[in-house]
C-alpha cells in the first residue's frame, strides 16, 4: 500500500515562543495516491467517522482520540535525523511518536520506531521543569524521576515519557516537547500507519502553541478530484485568507467552559439551518454548548480529524425528511453492497449538485449574513457509485456513541472541502472563504 505524505516546509527555525514566520505543509488525502474507487473511499471515509465518533467519547483522561484521519505528515526527528509520520489533527494537542522502547506492544507503523538513543538532541523533561506543567497530558512518574505521558482514549491508551527535540520540516528545524511513547493499547488501524499525532488544538502543548503562533489556515482539495492535488496547511505568519473576491464568513469561537479537556477544541455558536429555502424547525439550544452531565459538555466543533458531519439528532431528523420531501420520487434505495447511508438519489455519474439544495449554517454571537456559511451540495453530499449518490451527515445519536458526543454537533473535513479556513485564536474567530484549494 503505498503511503500518503505531507511534505512539510517550516518557516520558522527554532521554538522561541514567539511568532514566527510561519509553516506552509502540503497535504495529500490518506486515499488519493491508492487507486481507491468511488466506493471504496466513501466506505473508508465513513468507517473513520463513526471510528472518530466512538473513541471521542467514553474518555477517562482529558483528550480526545484522533482516529484513522485524511492527513499524514511525513518529518524527521533528532540528529542524526530518524523519519517519522504524524497524522496533523485539530482535535488534540500532544505531539507524539512511539519510540524504540515500545516494541513489541505497539502498534505497526509504516517506518522504523524513533530510537532516541541514537539522537545528539533528545533531552528529557523532569517533573520540576516548566513544560511539565505546560499541558494536561503530562504528569511527573511515580518515582518523580521524569515527567511522564500517560492519557486514555475511546480507542485505548498511550504512555511513555516527555521530551524536548529537534523537528525537522523540509530544510527547517524546531525544537519541540512531545511525548515519547513507549506502550500503547490502541484500535487497530486507528493512525493509517503514521507513527503519531502532531496536535493543532487550543493547549499549550500544541504545535500552534509552542512555536507562539495565534493562527493557523487550511485549504482541502476535494476527496473524489482524479488528480492527486495537494492541499495546504499553514501555521503563522503564512496564515491567511487566499483573498479575492469571494466572500468570506466570520464566526466568533464559543468561550469554553473552565475545563481542560474543552480548552482542546474549536467550539462554534451555530444557531440554525437551513435548507434550500426552508429553515428547520430545530431550536438554537440544540446546538449550545452546555452541560448534558456533570462534568460532560456537549455543543457544536470543528473537527479536522472526522471526515463527515454528525448533526445533534433532533437537526439530523429535520434535515433528512426536508430533504426527503424537496427531493421526492429523486430520492432510491441504497446501491446493492453499499450501506451506512440513509438518503441516496439517483443522479448523472454521481454529481448531485444539480439534484439538491445547498445548506446555510447560521452561526450567531454576530448575526447577519457575513455569519451564515452556505455548503454547497458536493460538500455534504458524496456519490456511492456512478449512478448514485448519498447524503454525508449523519446523526451523532448513533449506537456506539456516548456522552457527550452523542449531543455534540462536529463539522468535519468534508465540509472545508475548496474552503480556505482561518483559525485566528488572537481575536477569537473562525473565518471561512471559498476557494480552488489546488491553487492555494
Amino acid at each position: 500500500m503505498a503511503r500518503p505524505l505531507i511534505w512539510l516546509a517550516l518557516l520558522c527555525a527554532s521554538l522561541t515562543f514567539t511568532t514566527c514566520a510561519g509553516i506552509r505543509l502540503e497535504l495529500i488525502h490518506v486515499d488519493a495516491k491508492e487507486n481507491r474507487t468511488i466506493a471504496e473511499r466513501m466506505r473508508r471515509a465513513t468507517e473513520r467517522t463513526h471510528r472518530r465518533l466512538a473513541s471521542m467519547g467514553g474518555v477517562t483522561a482529558p483528550v480526545h482520540w484522533a482516529g484513522s484521519t485524511q492527513y499524514i505528515a511525513e518529518y524527521l526527528i533528532g540528529d542524526p535525523p530518524q523519519r517519522a509520520e504524524a497524522i496533523i489533527d485539530t482535535g488534540s494537542n500532544l505531539i507524539w511518536t512511539q519510540c524504540s522502547a515500545c516494541r513489541p506492544g505497539c502498534f505497526n507503523q509504516n517506518l522504523s520506531y524513533y530510537d532516541p538513543s541514537l539522537s545528539r538532541t533528545v533531552r528529557p523533561v523532569a517533573c520540576n521543569d516548566t513544560a511539565c506543567a505546560l499541558g494536561f497530558e503530562t504528569r511527573c512518574t511515580r518515582d518523580r524521576k521524569a515527567c511522564g505521558v500517560l492519557t486514555a482514549y475511546g480507542a485505548g491508551a498511550i504512555a511513555g515519557v516527555l521530551g524536548t527535540e529537534t523537528f525537522t520540516f523540509g530544510s527547517e528545524k524546531a525544537s519541540l516537547a512531545f511525548g515519547c511513547i513507549t506502550a500503547t493499547e490502541l484500535t487497530p488501524g486507528s493512525l493509517n500507519g503514521a507513527s503519531g499525532i502532531i496536535g493543532l488544538g487550543r493547549g499549550t502543548l500544541s504545535l500552534v502553541s509552542q512555536l507562539g503562533d495565534t493562527k493557523f489556515s487550511y485549504c482541502l482539495t476535494p476527496y473524489f478530484s482524479d488528480a492527486v492535488n495537494t492541499s495546504h496547511l499553514f501555521v503563522g505568519a503564512s496564515a491567511d485568507l487566499s483573498g479575492g473576491g469571494a466572500p468570506v464568513t466570520s464566526v466568533p469561537f464559543v468561550k469554553n467552559p473552565n475545563d481542560d479537556l474543552y480548552d482542546t477544541f474549536y467550539f462554534l455558536p451555530l444557531a440554525g439551518i437551513t435548507v434550500g429555502e426552508a429553515k428547520l424547525d430545530v431550536p438554537a439550544a440544540a446546538f449550545d454548548l452546555r452541560e448534558v452531565a456533570p462534568g460532560r459538555w456537549a455543543g457544536t466543533l470543528i473537527d479536522s480529524g472526522a471526515p463527515f458531519t454528525r448533526l445533534v439528532d433532533v437537526a439530523y431528523q429535520a434535515l433528512r425528511a426536508e430533504l426527503a420531501r424537496q427531493l421526492g420520487d429523486s430520492v432510491v434505495p441504497l446501491p446493492a453492497g453499499v450501506e451506512g447511508f440513509d438518503l441516496c438519489v439517483a443522479v448523472a455519474q454521481g454529481d448531485a449538485s444539480k439534484l439538491v439544495p445547498p445548506l446555510v449554517l447560521h452561526f450567531g454571537s454576530g448575526g447577519g449574513a457575513s455569519s451564515d456559511l452556505v455548503v454547497p451540495p458536493e460538500n455534504y453530499w458524496g456519490p456511492v457509485d456512478e449512478a448514485t449518490a448519498c447524503m454525508v451527515v449523519f446523526s451523532a445519536a448513533r449506537p456506539n456513541a456516548t456522552l457527550p458526543m452523542n449531543e455534540t454537533t462536529v463539522i468535519g473535513n468534508y465540509m472545508h472541502q475548496n474552503m480556505h479556513l482561518l483559525y485566528d485564536m488572537g481575536n477569537g474567530v473562525l473565518s471561512f472563504q471559498p476557494a480552488d484549494c489546488s491553487s492555494v
